[in-house]
């Protein structure tokens, strides 16, 4: 059984519990205690040498990174038709563009905010907050006039851009400005099999 390194705080390991629930794969969750240094740990920097979760291990394939798990997952297991990740060239770099957002102007904005407030992390938060604003403007117009960031469905540019964008008011940001962001973010929590989060 794939086993799945995590802490219930991260916004990334949620986006790994959000998919494997989506698709109905089992899996063994493993909490890592941050608090208690476990990240740092030999034993899990054997397993991640960066100190960092998720880590997804399945079998002898060990995965890090957040995004990288969740390419893994879909294209381990999505059973329809590609539906998550298509095969098209051109589909597949319109998903891509959205986790390459993920990872940096998310992680650069709401991710920081969000540490700022709840681990206490030396964030120059005014820039964070600044760039969070900036990022849910992007956002708020691209979901105008859709409901998913691409195509008439949800995929893994949703999943990837979710967690954070709905964490938001942890990093004491306002979603209410953004109407069309919240109405993404309760399409998203209505999904078939969707996980929460504490703050979602």
């Amino acid at each position: 059984m794939m086993k799945l390194y995590d802490i219930d705080l991260s916004g990334n390991c949620h986006k790994v519990r959000l998919f494997l629930s989506l698709l109905n794969v089992t899996y063994e969750k493993r909490p890592i205690d941050y608090k208690q240094g476990e990240l740092k740990s030999p034993e899990f920097l054997a397993i991640n040498p960066l100190g960092q979760v998720p880590v997804l291990v399945d079998g002898d394939v060990v995965i890090r990174d957040s995004q990288a798990i969740l390419v893994y997952l879909a294209r381990k297991y999505d059973a329809d038709d590609w539906l998550w990740l298509p095969l098209d060239p051109t589909a597949m770099a319109k998903i891509m563009q959205w986790l390459s957002f993920a990872v940096n102007e998310i992680n650069n904005s709401l991710f920081l905010a969000r540490l700022y407030f709840l681990f206490d992390a030396d964030v120059d938060l005014e820039k964070a907050q600044t760039k969070s604003k900036e990022v849910l403007e992007v956002l708020n117009k691209r979901l105008e006039n859709r409901e998913w960031l691409e195509f008439n469905r949800p995929t893994l540019a949703d999943i990837a851009c979710f967690p954070y964008v709905g964490l938001a008011p942890d990093g004491k940001i306002a979603l209410d400005p953004y109407p069309h962001v919240v109405a993404w973010i309760k399409r998203t929590q209505r999904l078939s099999h969707y996980v929460p989060m504490p703050g979602l």
